[in-house]
């Protein structure tokens, strides 16, 4: 909201000596964000007068329309004085700006006179953008009758200079979109007098017995009050007085037409919104109502738009000519040659038009106030100040209205008096908060009980709770006078133990060489479609309210997040990236057969908590990996290595190695998507599978433009942790010699090295100290349809060095419960 300094001083009895910067300090101590205090034409200095063209000699010789001007600037101009111009939107007798050589316009622009298309030019006739009065360029600006004489001073008509504060209102604070409200502000932070300029006799008004519209409302849950006045013989050629359109111009609105110019300014001036329309284009009565089946209405922009069930409509006879609150429709809007005007003044529902607005992307300076609720007693008064101003500068006659509906009963509250000073630990005393109460307009008066009944006035709907009132009170006493106390949290217990452990999985890969990633949780359609899961593993939650309609969904996999950013990178000459991420994913769960709504008038109960929180997705922590591209660089050392399969089951086997937990890996039998068949490992912990590593599908590979073998894995870091031990023990270091030893089995194909892994452990005992698979075999010596497995064997005792025989027989007993379990046998050297 812009309000120019001089339109607050008609209503706020401001100190002559005030700085605009002061008073803006003043309206941030009670709660107003006041972002920059700007200048109207700010750069503009020198002679800018009023001119009056003369006469006008087209110069056709030239490509583009060039006219020399004579232009009588009055005696302190120094008279007649040509003048080049290019612009041809203005005539003989016309009022026009003009700055003079010596003038300096925004951007340094110095005024000079100059030859220019043969002929001197003495000074320069503007337009508003290039006196810094607006962005927009229409063309030269031409000054309505009657504003002044040749040679007075237009940079004071027009504003040039004057102090506009730019105030972003906040969301509760509908009332401030107005010059009455932020006034009110402004004459309660300064403690000096303040003048309503709502405060208009309503009598005669409208004219009894006069013509006047027809009115009904079939929606009174939407539209509490809707008034409608009639107002003929308006002159449709008459402009803007120059003030009312320096006004606007501070107020970062441009000029129209008088009657829109009208409504617009009545509408900063006092927060309700106006529209006019054509009363010769109404054909029938008004009425607000819901759309019917198949609707649509053209608004003011051009637009035609599908009305939804959920509108608020204001239609007449035929049909719908307006959307309540956001645009009126565009066959009743106001022409230049219309002499009769209906009036409409309303009080619309904040919750309707702000749904219609998002609705129909609607935004608009009448929406942006009913959303934050408008004064409901204001139609009438809103009504009468735009009628008199219309009527004022463009003739007519004001006739008969229309009113349906009432204004809506103030809100009360009852409080405690002590409550603010106990709210806010400060010495605020009754009176004194009585006192900041009937500031803002409230009637305070005292219950049998000693509670306050505070009664909110008409413009301040927000006041409904005990809190509100509360607030009110201590930002008129002062925010910066609370003390600063802080609080005394209890002591600290540390990270728990599942905070610990996540650490140290992402700690145990950085130090494997990758890195981590943060990536958002929102996937698309696409992303899933591109890793190749379908079915139930596609089932995603779906967002509401998405930041992007491309990510509309949470992410039910790390990978989507993982692989976009290994393809960003390696797009961007990377030659290989080992990444991971550690992050919740949302799974959803079945849909509920009734969703709970608990109320606000009272805390939800335990059971309604629980629903709710039933409604919410399991969100376990996940790790994932990629690898992908140039794993080990070429060099003097050797040719390098790229990603494979067994690179992702090595980074899952350091976060178990990290968490110490036993993994299990065992090939896929069936196809999991994003894996390549054959070449993806199950990983198991306890026979329970927490996830999967190897190599992507090529599909997937090709989908996402990544180099061949790339590799990934994810798994349930919560799963992974639960296995985890409750206590850590520093690992004994053994001052007795390892026994070595190395066994060859040959088994059937199809038996995984996992099984016989198992059973190898199983069989050798407690003396086993670590096994590694260390070889793969088929070929000569090994029967077809085999393979043969090779495992390190390392046998050490904590308290002695181990015997020849003992470390045989454990060796025998790894092979013999191999033999058992997978049908393996010893390999013959």
């Amino acid at each position: 909201m812009r309000a120019p300094v001089s339109w607050l001083r008609e209503h706020a009895a401001l100190p002559d000596d005030l700085a605009p910067r002061d008073l803006a300090a003043a309206l941030v101590e009670v709660g107003m964000e006041v972002e920059t205090v700007d200048v109207v034409g700010e750069g503009v200095t020198g002679p800018v007068l009023v001119g009056r063209v003369a006469a006008i000699t087209e110069l056709t010789e030239f490509r583009k329309p060039i006219r020399f001007c004579q232009v009588d600037v009055g005696a302190a101009g120094g008279g007649v004085r040509g003048i080049v111009c290019g612009a041809t939107n203005f005539a003989v007798g016309d009022l026009v700006p003009v700055a003079l050589p010596g003038a300096v316009l925004p951007g340094d622009f110095v005024i000079a006179a100059r030859t220019t298309y043969g002929h001197v030019s003495d000074g320069m006739i503007c337009s508003a953008s290039e006196l810094g009065l607006g962005d927009e360029y229409d063309g030269i600006m031409v000054l309505p009758p009657g504003s002044g004489a040749p040679g007075d001073d237009a940079a004071s008509l027009l504003g040039i200079g004057e102090a506009v504060l730019d105030i972003a209102v906040t969301p509760d604070r509908g009332y401030c979109l107005s010059i009455r409200g932020l006034a009110r502000e402004a004459a309660t932070a300064l403690g000096v007098d303040f003048r309503d300029p709502a405060d208009i006799d309503l009598a005669g008004y409208p004219v009894a017995g006069a013509p006047a519209p027809r009115v009904s409302v079939e929606v009174p849950e939407a539209c509490s009050q809707f008034t409608a006045v009639l107002i003929t013989g308006v002159d449709p050629n008459v402009p803007s007085p120059a003030w009312l359109q320096s006004r606007l111009v501070a107020a970062g609105m441009r000029s129209i037409s008088l009657a829109v110019d009208v409504t617009n300014y009545v509408m900063l001036e006092l927060g309700q919104p106006l529209h006019a329309f054509d009363a010769d284009s109404v054909v029938g009565g008004i009425t607000v109502r819901r759309p019917r089946l198949g609707e649509t209405l053209v608004t003011l922009d051009h637009v035609e738009r599908t009305l939804d069930p959920g509108d608020v409509l204001i239609a007449d006879d035929r049909g719908p000519i307006g959307l309540a609150g956001a645009m009126g429709g565009l066959e009743s809007e106001i022409s230049e040659a219309t002499t009769s005007i209906i009036l409409e003044a309303a009080h619309f529902a904040p919750e309707d038009v702000a749904r219609m607005a998002r609705r129909h992307k609607l935004p608009s300076e009448a929406s942006r106030r009913f959303e934050r609720v408008v004064d409901p007693a204001l139609p009438w008064v809103a009504s009468r100040r735009a009628a008199e101003l219309l009527v004022a500068a463009g003739g007519g006659h004001i006739e008969g209205g229309t009113s349906v509906g009432s204004a809506l009963p103030l809100p009360v509250v009852l409080i405690e008096p002590d409550l603010p000073a106990r709210i806010a630990g400060a010495p605020i005393g009754t009176a004194e908060a009585r006192g900041h109460l009937m500031a803002v307009g409230c009637t305070v008066t005292e219950e049998s009980d000693g509670r306050w009944r505070v009664t909110a006035p008409s413009w301040r709907p927000d006041l409904r709770d005990p809190a509100d009132v509360v607030e009110e009170v201590v930002r008129l006493y002062g925010y910066e006078k609370l003390p600063a106390t802080l609080p005394s949290p209890p002591a600290g217990r540390g990270l728990t133990s599942e905070q610990r452990w996540r650490r140290a999985a992402s700690r145990a890969l950085a130090g494997a060489g990758f890195t981590e990633v943060l990536s958002y949780p929102f996937v698309g359609e696409g992303e899933v479609d591109a890793l190749g899961i379908t079915g139930e593993r596609a089932r995603a939650v779906k967002l509401a309210n998405p930041l992007s309609d491309e990510q509309s969904r949470l992410r039910t996999t790390l990978l989507a997040g993982l692989l976009t950013v290994a393809r960003r990178n390696l797009g961007r000459g990377a030659e290989g990236v080992s990444l991971y991420e550690t992050g919740v994913v949302f799974l959803p769960g079945e849909p509920p057969a009734e969703v709970i709504r608990p109320g606000v008038s009272r805390p939800p109960q335990a059971a309604e908590i629980a629903a709710l929180a039933a409604l919410l997705p399991d969100q376990p922590h996940h790790v994932a990996a990629v690898i992908a591209g140039q794993v080990e660089a070429p060099g003097w050392w050797g040719a390098g290595r790229k990603a494979a399969w067994h690179d992702a089951v090595a980074s899952a086997q350091v976060v178990a190695a990290a968490l110490r937990v036993q993994l299990e890996v065992a090939a896929v039998e069936a196809e999991r998507a994003p894996w390549h068949p054959g070449r993806c490992a199950e990983l198991r912990v306890a026979s329970t599978v927490v996830g999967y590593a190897g190599e992507l599908h090529p599909r997937v590979v090709e989908a996402l433009g990544l180099p061949p073998r790339s590799a990934a894995m994810e798994c349930d870091l919560d799963a992974l942790i639960a296995a985890a031990p409750a206590v850590v023990s520093a690992p004994a270091v053994s001052t007795f010699p390892v026994a070595k030893e190395d066994i060859a089995l040959v088994v059937a194909e199809e038996v995984s090295a996992a099984d016989v892994q198992r059973a190898v452990v199983a069989g050798a005992g407690e003396l086993l100290e670590s096994v590694r698979l260390f070889d793969e075999y088929r070929g000569a010596q090994v029967p077809e349809g085999s393979k043969s497995l090779a495992f390190a064997l390392r046998f050490r005792a904590a308290n002695r060095t181990l015997s020849d025989d003992e470390v045989a027989a454990a060796r025998d007993a790894a092979v013999a419960r191999a033999g058992a379990d997978t049908g393996a046998s010893l390999r013959a050297s």
